[in-house]
């Protein structure tokens, strides 16, 4: 009889390795809360990074390594991305035999495109800025086909609600459908749920995005890591300040392309701020322009506000017509909302975008828990750092997906400290899939050398600049006292007023406290309302309810106490965390892994 797999998650890495596990015979069960299209993939208007056997002139794998170890700020596990950017060359093979059908460029060959923090063109599209729907929608349907063959099940509108445990090892699902809950035994289990980006007010993240996983893992015991690190995209249409919010089909992002060709960023006054924050102004890094916005708004007496992206000038430059057809879907989108960018501002503001933390994972997805995985945004494999490269997300999906079927079909999942398997063994699978030449994987002269994937690794030392003066101000003071943080929030003073939870509150707090600029007492306050309302939300439980809506409002409760708690523990500035209690104010000095639509 095969072994079972149950799949949770309907992304990326959950397709990808339900087709891989389902052809090599495994008896895979793929469960999404939604339809198999709600996921942070689908939205993904980024490309898939990848050095190709015939890579564009002057590009290695070596070269990718560093691009990508530069960009998470010296916080990368070198061996996780080592192995990821190694062995990207067959996953994209194999997504190609599951119907995925990338963009040409003029010679016939893949077109490779050239973005923020690579060093040379390695990036791949599927319908230009639609490459997550595109890919997402080829390996649905290769699942569908195989569902209807009898050889995959999939259950959608199955909401994952607690893992299924027996002598310390999971051994599968219990999840709510149809106002019931159905328990689901299994093998090992993987998740792949995706990221919590409605923690926040703004996100670029689809409803589905409520940290399900993370919870699910840490209620089992699983470990997390670097929680603290979460991206921001500093241009996201504020729907609600748009005449004709009703008319968009999700969070809408401005690329950082139209920035690029010439856009500006002015308040609610008409004044171009940009420049008082950094040199490069508009093109400076995107945590620096997320963090700036969010600083000029608190400095005006209004943190809960947005700006606006002034994108006139750039006809006024090129000529009429030149918007639509540089940014045709942008156009479309934003005319759909009611917006003529072309004789009209955009209201923008930052919005949370990817969890580079997660659930900790070895190199074969394995989480600390026997018969548990974990792949995609949902992981932490190290690969991000703490701020993560452009178009690399998709990528670790992938990788780390592909893996964790592997590990599973040679029936280690039961021990997640066993030996890292050798560096090139993962990827035959996705050999298999696409029928991809052993050895055209990699520019390196050979396998990279790989430590066991429970090792420590040491973190590099990273570069810093000063802050300007304009981003000092009175919220910059440190907060705390003494050399030690407190081992819990603390109580609240009687000022405090203790409003019920809602999921509207929870974004607001974590907003307001614990977004794009956080600082000690701003932390412990979200932690304390964070405390209050699980005395009495119990997010550690799991409810008996029957509304999948209860169960998500504990998992955000509890992926939000997660988040403030790392975010306390790290007192100094590092990638996409920013405390301005710091005792030397820093910004660190690299690359940034931002652009267009990712």
């Amino acid at each position: 009889m095969s072994r079972r797999l149950a799949i949770v998650g309907s992304g990326i890495a959950g397709l990808y390795a339900a087709l891989l596990a389902s052809d090599a015979g495994a008896d895979v069960v793929l469960l999404t809360k939604g339809s198999l299209e709600h996921s942070n993939t689908w939205y993904a208007q980024g490309g898939i990074s990848a050095v190709l056997p015939e890579p564009a002139p002057g590009d290695t794998v070596a070269a990718h390594i560093a691009d990508t170890l530069r960009a998470g700020a010296g916080h990368c596990n070198e061996a996780a991305v080592r192995l990821m950017c190694t062995e990207a060359g067959s996953d994209i093979a194999a997504l190609q035999q599951f119907g995925v059908r990338f963009d040409s460029g003029p010679d016939g060959g893949p077109a490779l495109g050239l973005e923020a923090a690579h060093s040379a063109p390695r990036i791949l599209h599927a319908g230009g800025d639609a490459t997550g729907a595109r890919t997402a929608g080829a390996l649905i349907g290769a699942v569908l086909a195989r569902a209807a063959r009898g050889t995959l099940t999939v259950h959608t509108h199955a909401h994952t609600t607690a893992l299924q445990e027996r002598n310390g090892q999971v051994t599968g699902v219990v999840y709510l459908q149809d106002g019931m809950l159905r328990s689901l035994a299994a093998d090992a289990v993987l998740l792949a749920t995706g990221g919590a980006g409605r923690l926040f007010g703004q996100t670029t993240n689809p409803a589905v995005a409520t940290g399900d996983g993370l919870a699910l893992a840490v209620r089992a015991g699983a470990a997390p890591a670097d929680l603290e690190f979460f991206q921001f995209h500093p241009t996201c249409l504020v729907a609600a300040a748009a005449p004709r919010p009703g008319r968009l089909d999700g969070p809408l992002l401005i690329s950082e392309a139209v920035r690029g060709e010439g856009a500006v960023l002015v308040d609610a006054g008409g004044r171009r701020f940009m420049k008082a924050y950094h040199a490069d102004a508009e093109l400076a890094p995107r945590d620096v322009v997320s963090r700036s916005i969010a600083l000029h708004l608190a400095k005006l007496g209004n943190p809960g506000g947005h700006v606006y992206l002034d994108a006139r000038p750039i006809e006024q430059t090129h000529g009429a017509g030149f918007l639509s057809r540089r940014f045709p879907t942008l156009t479309r989108k934003t005319l759909d909302a009611g917006i003529d960018w072309t004789r009209e501002l955009v209201p923008v503001a930052p919005a949370a975008h990817y969890w580079m933390g997660g659930i900790a994972t070895d190199l074969h997805a394995r989480t600390s828990i026997p018969g548990l995985y974990a792949a995609g945004e949902v992981a932490c494999t190290g690969v991000q750092g703490a701020n993560r490269l452009a178009s690399n997300s998709l990528l670790e999906g992938l990788v780390f997906g592909r893996r964790a079927v592997e590990d599973f079909l040679e029936g280690s999942s039961a021990d997640p400290s066993a030996p890292a398997l050798a560096p090139r063994s993962g990827e035959r699978l996705a050999r298999s899939a696409a029928g991809a030449d052993p050895h055209a994987t990699t520019a390196l002269s050979g396998p990279p050398e790989l430590p066991h994937a429970s090792a420590p690794l040491p973190r590099n030392a990273r570069a810093h600049l000063a802050v300007p003066a304009a981003l000092e101000g009175e919220a910059d003071r440190p907060i705390l006292q003494g050399g030690s943080w407190p081992s819990s929030f603390g109580a609240g003073g009687a000022e405090d007023v203790l409003e019920p939870f809602s999921r509207e509150g929870l974004r607001s707090l974590m907003t307001a406290k614990a977004g794009v600029l956080r600082s000690g007492a701003l932390l412990c306050e979200a932690g304390r309302t964070l405390d209050r309302w699980a005395a009495v939300v119990r997010p550690d439980a799991v409810p008996e309810s029957a509304d999948p809506a209860v169960h998500e409002d504990r998992n955000l409760l509890l992926a939000a106490q997660l988040l403030v708690s790392a975010a306390l523990a790290r007192r100094d500035s590092l990638g996409a965390h920013y405390r301005s209690d710091e005792t030397v104010e820093t910004i660190p000095l690299r690359p940034k892994a931002s652009l267009s639509h990712d």
